[in-house]
């Protein structure tokens, strides 16, 4: 597996050796192993997967007081998939990190507790699966605004995003609940 430093320290873009022949292909998406090897020794304890279409963009999300750490992926079309570091007493709190994920490229991204996570569809429909470090908790999940002129966040928008009345009336960074 290679590994990808992103603007962020601790969040890192992976990329499986994929093994592909006139059969298809075949990678590891998860290995506990090689994970622990680059330093994510989390115990992963809920698998999710959605479906969205083009435009439809999720997040910013976390929660806080059962913050959950995420390795996600595409399995299906294309999104643009964003890490908030939303630690107080980090050097890089209010900065992002993006990549695009998709079906093409195999990567993987590992968002650590302790970030908000979101996601725009790029392609006409994408399926996005994540494992993450903590189990979901409505009563601990907290939204911070896709378009916080704070996070300055450089979406790949072509026109405005389907977004879900909840992140839509999600907090600014400023306002928001965040961690020490």
């Amino acid at each position: 597996m290679n590994v990808r430093p992103t603007e962020i320290p601790d969040v890192l873009i992976l990329e499986p050796r994929v093994f592909e022949d006139s059969r298809g292909y075949f990678f590891e998406s998860f290995n506990s192993r090689e994970l622990a090897k680059i330093g994510i020794n989390h115990q992963f304890v809920q698998d999710n997967q959605s479906r969205s279409v083009r435009s439809v963009l999720r997040g910013l999300h976390y929660q806080i007081r059962q913050p959950q750490g995420k390795l996600v992926r595409v399995v299906r079309g294309e999104v643009f998939d964003v890490a908030v570091d939303i630690r107080k007493s980090s050097p890089t709190f209010g900065k992002w990190a993006g990549v695009i994920l998709s079906e093409q490229n195999k990567q993987i991204f590992w968002i650590p507790p302790g970030f908000a996570h979101g996601f725009l569809v790029l392609s006409d429909t994408a399926d996005f699966l994540y494992k993450t470090t903590d189990f979901y908790s409505p009563a601990d999940e907290r939204t911070i605004r896709w378009n916080d002129p704070q996070l300055a966040i450089e979406w790949p928008l072509k026109g405005d995003p389907v977004v879900s009345p909840k992140d839509a009336a999600g907090y600014l960074l400023g306002d928001a609940e965040v961690f020490s």
